[in-house]
């Protein structure tokens, strides 16, 4: 299994390559140079297997001779173990042929402990068999960061440094990124917002010295690797709910576009979905996009879905690589013409090509804050402000002859002063993290200036 750049001009990787580097060389994301496919009696075996063994089946033919079969199936041993829940991803119904599924029974209690565990059990394999040390650099708008910092804290082979946008997460991200002790973690907060640090992260890759002297690593979904992880909780709810011989559309809240894009790559892979929904906030450029083929950021606006509050979506660069019919050298033009213009016009037939696959609708505060209280009226359930995003763009794109799945992306604890303001109710933490607001901090606040973060990492890295 190879995998190859998105604006085609960097070398071509394996997996394990592809996973230490994150971002390719030409400014690129990697994707794998074609697709597995798993037939209807792949995926009809799958029925009443352990979460862990269908993610060993379906990510197993992406890794190639990177692990052994004994490897990485122990390695998706461990990365699973200290869930919340048997079933890991377990589906809950919320109407008739409406289903959550709750991605936030993980450490950190977000949708990204499903990759970020993962990536964390590989990195270490990977870098202990080999007797090398990376640094790690993430952008976060909230559950990334503390994702990252809780999959790598300790390990000796790894330093990490998560960026993120002072004072536009909430209280629980911030405290989960800021509070743990162990010295290779570092929390930094930088002047201005998400799509800031994402933009400086970029340009650390683009700065070549400074890459190759701290060996720089991405664990954002810029890493494909993140992406794969997620192609698993689409395979266990859609056989779930009867598949291979029942469509099943998803809904997902997403802003960077990664989570969605693994149930792009799971359809690819042969699993009968139906529609895939993408579901934003105000922050819309997504939803502009795929409705009129202009793709222009704006302003990012602050919301009670901090997550999704990005104007520049990364991973629908690897979406547009498809749409462009996989020509790397179309895609880098629209990527410059983003950089240099704050935008571009996505082409008519790669827009038909776009809406052959994704749906798409929007949520005003408004909007979410209703979504909150009537799930919580109607079913009983306290969702977070991201999941209600979801809920209630689900609601307008569903087909009553096909289940729809809307991924419930955070535990309504993370959120708790919107939760409460919509509900009355202020969601408690689990037991585990009860102590939370306790725990002393350690932040570094910076600028926004690439000069200066490089020289905070190269001050803490260890050598």
């Amino acid at each position: 299994m190879k995998y190859v750049s998105t604006r085609g001009q960097a070398p071509v990787l394996s997996f394990e390559e592809a996973m230490l580097s994150g971002l390719a060389r030409d400014g690129g994301l990697y994707v794998p140079e074609t697709v597995p496919q798993m037939s209807q009696a792949d995926i009809r075996a799958l029925h009443g297997l352990p979460y862990e063994e269908v993610a060993f089946r379906v990510m197993r033919p992406f890794v190639g001779d990177t692990f052994d079969d004994a490897t990485f199936g122990d390695l998706i041993a461990k990365s699973y173990a200290q869930f919340g829940h048997a079933a890991r991803a377990p589906l809950k119904q919320l109407g008739s042929g409406h289903f959550l599924c709750e991605l936030f029974h993980g450490p950190t209690l977000a949708f990204k402990d499903f990759a970020m565990q993962l990536i964390g059990q590989l990195f270490e394999e990977a870098l202990t068999r080999s007797g090398s040390r990376v640094t790690i650099v993430g952008a976060t708008s909230g559950d990334t960061g503390s994702a990252a910092i809780e999959a790598f804290r300790g390990l000796d082979a790894v330093d990490v440094f998560i960026l993120y946008p002072h004072g536009r997460v909430s209280e629980v991200q911030r405290r989960q990124m800021t509070t743990p002790v162990e010295e290779n973690v570092h929390a930094v907060a930088i002047d201005g917002h998400f799509d800031d640090a994402q933009a400086r992260l970029k340009d650390m890759f683009a700065h070549d010295d400074f890459r190759d002297g701290v060996r720089l690593a991405a664990v954002n979904s810029i890493n494909w690797a993140r992406v794969l992880a997620q192609v698993v909780y689409y395979f266990s709810a859609a056989v779930s709910l009867g598949a291979p011989e029942r469509k099943v559309s998803f809904t997902v809240p997403t802003g960077n576009f990664g989570d969605i894009f693994a149930g792009y790559i799971a359809k690819g892979m042969g699993l009968p979905i139906d529609r895939l929904v993408i579901a934003t906030n105000h922050n819309d450029i997504l939803h502009r996009a795929v409705s009129t083929g202009n793709y222009t950021t704006g302003r990012v606006e602050p919301s009670i879905s901090p997550s999704m509050d990005i104007q520049v979506s990364s991973n629908f660069e690897r979406a547009l690589f498809d749409a462009y019919d996989r020509d790397g050298n179309a895609v880098a033009q629209l990527m410059d013409e983003l950089k240099s213009g704050g935008g571009f016009h996505v082409s008519q037939g790669a827009l038909e090509a776009l809406r052959d696959n994704f749906d798409s609708g929007r949520a005003s505060e408004a909007n979410t804050s209703a979504t909150i209280a009537a799930t919580h009226a109607r079913t009983g359930e306290l969702v977070c402000p991201h999941t209600a995003v979801g809920i209630k763009v689900a609601e307008e794109h569903r087909d009553r002859a096909v289940p729809m799945v809307t991924l419930a992306t955070a535990h309504p604890a993370k959120f708790p002063d919107a939760v409460e303001a919509a509900t009355g109710i202020r969601p408690p933490l689990p037991e585990r993290m009860s102590d939370l607001m306790e725990r002393e901090e350690r932040i570094t606040r910076a600028p926004n200036d690439l000069a200066a973060l490089e020289e905070i990492i190269q001050e803490r890295i260890r050598t």
